[in-house]
């Protein structure tokens, strides 16, 4: 203990020095001296003396952190330490805001997918730190106060900004904004100019399926790569893989939902895979090499004992293929027994929610025995958002799991929908006007309206706004590899899913961010 280096007697005896020096310059003796302090110390209110025992108070609370030496720990101590950085909030959402992030219910504090782990993992995070922060607990939420622990960072770096940048595999943490005065929305911000090489660089990848695969395509223009996502409040720690990965040492995070969770289950395996050095340790499970038309996918990273996984449900509720489909819009996926009991769910729908994809909504969605002869599109949607809530409260064991939901991603078709014309093959740079953004989207004020009449703890990505800049990242007309220019012209073009690399990348950098703010 850093303590022991300057015992309690040691301190003592210093203070006793100084008031001697003091008395010794009105040039009274020694006995005087000693007489005079023990009158002092026998009279005088204890007030006087509270500076020098602060100090030791002090001492010893910085060191009874030591007992975890983790940077991101699952450690209680006093809360009296959580001015430094209190406040890192995930996406502000008016009224629902403080119910969706704020309410983490008791059974939900041990289901921290950031619990250390033990064994190599315990030591393995403090070369990525700084010495000084090696005893600090990065952040965690600990219901409604969202109170943060051991806020025990070197005295200098109190007041500095959330993640100082290093490089992929560096984190070195210390407070946010004026002393948590403010809240920071990592949602908020603006794309900046960034030269760093991606997570995993183009062509480092072979688990991109070819239609997000843009490079192979014949894209290169890799502009869209050059860009990073900037909070306006705060910094967001780059995405750290040996950390991540040991934080899911003998666990699993499963995507689940539709294509665009398809799009950045892929991006974080690429990650999560560039980032380890025994590659041929990776794999998915079954051998397959292509990433649709199956309910499940899992890739293995053998020496963490670990999975990342997609079951692809793009409703979330049950579909029924028949002669004639139906959409049981209250009852869930059939797929419920393949991701109940993972550490991490990232759900996402929205895509498949629309005119064209749900038979024009006649005689297509059911409640019980009942078929609606026609439906709207948004109240469907609603009401089976209200099916997968419930399913959440009911089913979900939030000692165990941790449950997220990723927002709408916005779309950017110029000229008609996919199907009819619509083009975004010349855009090649993002919006930076925000007048130039879509409205808020209605799918999103509906899931936002859900999650906060919802019992169980959401974290919820709102990664629309963000997402609405990007009109440069999608593949457009290099989801595939045309033989002709003229081929390339004609195709429909895809601008609703990214290029990998590209803005999953950032969408994976958010959940890791998330993740370690929730971390208890």
């Amino acid at each position: 203990m850093e303590f022991m280096k300057l015992p309690f007697p040691e301190q003592f005896s210093h203070w006793f020095s100084l008031k001697t020096k003091v008395f010794s310059r009105f040039s009274i003796g020694a006995g005087s001296s000693i007489l005079i302090l023990s009158l002092i110390f026998l009279y005088c209110p204890s007030s006087l003396f509270q500076p020098m025992f602060q100090g030791f108070r002090t001492s010893n609370n910085l060191n009874r952190g030591n007992s975890s030496s983790l940077l991101f720990s699952s450690t209680s101590s006093n809360s009296s330490n959580n001015r430094n950085f209190s406040d890192f909030d995930l996406g502000k959402l008016g009224k629902a805001h403080d119910r969706i992030q704020g309410n983490v219910s008791e059974g939900s504090k041990n289901s921290s997918f950031l619990s250390s782990t033990g064994g190599r993992g315990d030591n393995s995070h403090e070369g990525n730190v700084s010495e000084g922060s090696k005893n600090a607990t990065f952040l965690s939420s600990i219901g409604e106060e969202q109170r943060t622990h051991e806020g025990n960072f070197t005295e200098q770096k109190t007041n500095e900004s959330l993640v100082n940048e290093g490089d992929d595999n560096s984190t070195s943490s210390s407070s946010i904004n004026d002393e948590g005065k403010k809240k920071c929305d990592i949602y908020n911000g603006k794309w900046v100019r960034d030269e760093k090489v991606p997570y995993y660089p183009v062509g480092s990848c072979p688990y991109i399926e070819r239609s997000f695969n843009c490079h192979i395509n014949g894209r290169r223009n890799d502009d869209y790569l050059k860009w990073r996502w900037q909070p306006d409040e705060c910094d967001i720690p780059r995405l750290n893989v040996t950390d991540f990965l040991e934080r899911l040492r003998g666990k699993r995070i499963t995507f689940v939902g539709d294509s665009l969770n398809r799009n950045m289950w892929e991006s974080l395996v690429c990650i999560l895979r560039h980032g380890i050095t025994n590659k041929s340790r990776v794999h998915e499970i079954l051998g397959r090499t292509s990433y649709r038309g199956h309910e499940l996918y899992d890739f293995r990273f053998e020496d963490y004992n670990c999975s990342v996984q997609y079951v692809s449900a793009p409703f979330l509720v049950k579909e029924t293929y028949t002669k004639h489909p139906k959409l049981r819009l209250d009852v869930m996926d059939l797929t419920t027994s393949k991701f109940r009991e993972a550490d991490v769910i990232v759900f996402n729908t929205g895509h498949w929610w629309n005119h064209e994809k749900t038979s024009k909504g006649e005689n297509y969605y059911q409640e019980g025995p009942h078929v609606y002869q026609k439906l709207e599109v948004l109240e469907a949607f609603e009401k089976a958002l209200s099916t997968w809530g419930k399913w959440i409260d009911d089913n979900i064991d939030t000692n165990r799991t941790q449950v997220i939901f990723r927002g709408y991603s916005v779309a950017h078709f110029k000229g008609g929908q996919w199907n009819s014309g619509g083009h975004c093959h010349k855009e090649t740079k993002p919006t930076f006007n925000a007048s130039n953004l879509a409205q808020y989207v209605k799918k999103m004020e509906i899931e936002e309206s859900v999650l906060q009449q919802m019992k169980t703890p959401v974290t919820y990505m709102n990664i629309s706004r963000l997402t609405d800049y990007r009109k440069d990242g999608h593949p457009s007309v290099y989801g595939k590899n045309y033989k002709t220019d003229q081929e390339r012209a004609a195709a429909v073009q895809d601008c609703s899913h990214w290029c990998l690399p590209g803005v999953p990348d950032t969408w994976n950098e958010l959940l890791y961010a998330s993740l370690l703010k929730i971390g208890t």
